[in-house]
């Protein structure tokens, strides 16, 4: 069964080149162009495609929604350059960006990257570091019992952590390992999700260490 996508851009003719390219690749879209519509229809989709800009109800606004009520995977279009929506994005739960003007190539690796990471592992045990317990196969993780509603990317982040616990893994590792593509120059977004993920974690944030001029540590006790 095709991977329903849902795209959000006001851009009708980006998005119908967009849209077709996708289908060709195997995967059914849905597009439609405000922001509002995008909030409506996103928990039916299995990935969700949002433009920063749009009418009626813009990017940034429709992900703060769409993340009130649901755990959907979200790629933001942004402006190229625009670090502040960039980031805002990230801090409000977006899994990934990808820069506009984009390729519709670029867009659906970045789709796959991140469907592949979200699919149901076979059972292998928990993976468990102090009061962090971690179930690849249920995408589900907890500290000391309480659950914690991490989005599909810091899941894969704090995977990738706690697989390496008690040495300090790259920001280019965790880029490739996490996020399913190669750490681009400047680029914050594993600050951003590791950010989020040690505010999730309340008092376990302590056991994840930054290791300046490499990346991040999770720390065994």
């Amino acid at each position: 069964m095709a991977t329903q996508v849902l795209l959000a851009d006001d851009d009708v003719e980006l998005s119908g080149m967009l849209k077709e390219y996708l289908e060709r690749e195997g995967y059914a879209v849905t597009a439609v162009h405000d922001g509002e519509a995008a909030v409506r229809l996103a928990p039916g989709f299995q990935i969700v495609v949002l433009d920063v800009m749009m009418p009626r109800l813009d990017g940034i606004e429709a992900l703060r929604r769409i993340r009130a009520t649901s755990r959907v995977p979200v790629i933001m279009l942004t402006a190229r350059g625009d670090d502040v929506d960039r980031i805002v994005g990230l801090e409000l739960g977006a899994d990934d960006y990808v820069p506009k003007p984009c390729t519709p190539r670029e867009l659906a690796a970045r789709l796959r990257a991140i469907l592949r990471r979200t699919q149901p592992q076979p059972a292998a045990g928990p993976l468990a570091v102090d009061g962090l317990v971690l179930w690849p196969e249920k995408r589900r993780a907890e500290w000391r019992g309480r659950a914690l509603d991490l989005t599909s990317t810091e899941f894969n982040l704090l995977e990738v952590l706690m697989k390496n616990a008690g040495r300090a893994v790259s920001k280019k590792e965790l880029s490739e390992a996490g996020l399913g593509r190669p750490l681009a120059r400047f680029d914050r977004s594993i600050d951003v999700h590791l950010s989020s993920i040690r505010h999730k974690l309340g008092e376990g944030g302590r056991l994840i260490h930054t290791v300046r001029g490499v990346g991040y540590h999770l720390a065994k006790e």
